[in-house]
């Protein structure tokens, strides 16, 4: 029994992932709210339907997208650029399923399905919001 035991122990302690293993953002926080989108209401009722986005600017650092999926599955993501500091020209713009930030410096283009960098795997992908 101490033997069952002490390998559970250890199996615990190697499954554990320590916080240098997580690769934090440097600039975007984080932050914490909860927003209520009705669906009923015409300007969230595209989302009743699957492959339809709607944006929210009042919530998040520069607004937030949210993307019916299907099958009641959701995802939202931050719409500020998450590979530079929150700017005036961060917020990014949506078309189609393709984010794009518009400052002048990048070309960073964000897949609002996923959320992945369209071209660079190594650059950060767009902060997800939890959605329930």
């Amino acid at each position: 029994m101490k033997k069952i035991l002490l390998v559970l122990s250890v199996l615990a302690l190697f499954a554990c992932q320590s916080d240098d293993d997580i690769r934090r953002n440097p600039f975007l926080v984080d932050i914490s709210f909860q927003i209520a989108l009705n669906t009923d209401l015409p300007q969230y009722s595209s989302l009743n339907f699957a492959n339809n986005f709607v944006v929210v600017n009042s919530q998040g650092i520069r607004g937030l997208v949210v993307f019916h999926l299907g099958n009641d599955q959701f995802v939202a993501y931050e719409l500020s650029d998450p590979n530079h500091s929150p700017s005036s020209c961060s917020a990014m713009n949506i078309e189609g399923i393709i984010a794009t930030c518009p400052c002048t410096d990048d070309d960073n283009t964000y897949n609002i399905i996923d959320g992945r960098h369209q071209t660079d795997p190594n650059l950060f992908p767009m902060k997800p919001y939890r959605v329930s």
